[in-house]
């Protein structure tokens, strides 16, 4: 078994497609589903998540901050990890998550200048700080941002 098998158990989904109110006969007549008398049977009946007038959950709990819509997610990088690529290769966005250097590509790869390197490499990812650059190019390799 696996997801793409899973389905309800057999006779558990009922169709929600018929007419309530509509004499006994239907078998949903009088009541219609609604049970007698209460504040649930009524009409108007509270919104979701009124809890009766104490104060609701979704107001109990502390709120701090903002989620700020317009920001990116930058994986960054130092040269150093990129000492595991053979000389003269091009390394990628691709070859970086074949590698586990990252894990996710997020919205974009920046090469950072901590640590050193030693081989001469075509890096071509979304950013560079200055210092990585100036590490890649002193080597004879180049820094694309793609």
């Amino acid at each position: 078994m696996d997801l793409s098998n899973l389905r309800p158990a057999e006779g558990s989904k009922h169709s929600d497609n018929f007419r309530r109110g509509r004499g006994h006969g239907s078998g949903n007549g009088k009541t219609a589903g609604k049970g007698h008398k209460g504040q649930k049977a009524r009409s108007g009946s509270p919104r979701p998540g009124f809890e009766g007038g104490q104060m609701p959950l979704y107001r109990r709990i502390p709120k701090r901050g903002f989620t700020n819509r317009n920001s990116k997610e930058i994986i960054a990088i130092n040269v150093d990890r990129l000492e595991v690529f053979d000389n003269d290769a091009v390394v990628t966005v691709e070859d970086l998550l074949e590698r586990r250097i990252i894990r996710k590509t997020g919205d974009g790869v920046k090469i950072l200048g901590n640590g050193d390197l030693t081989k001469k490499l075509t890096v071509q990812v979304n950013a560079f700080s200055a210092g990585a650059k100036e590490k890649i190019e002193a080597l004879g390799g180049k820094a694309e941002v793609i």
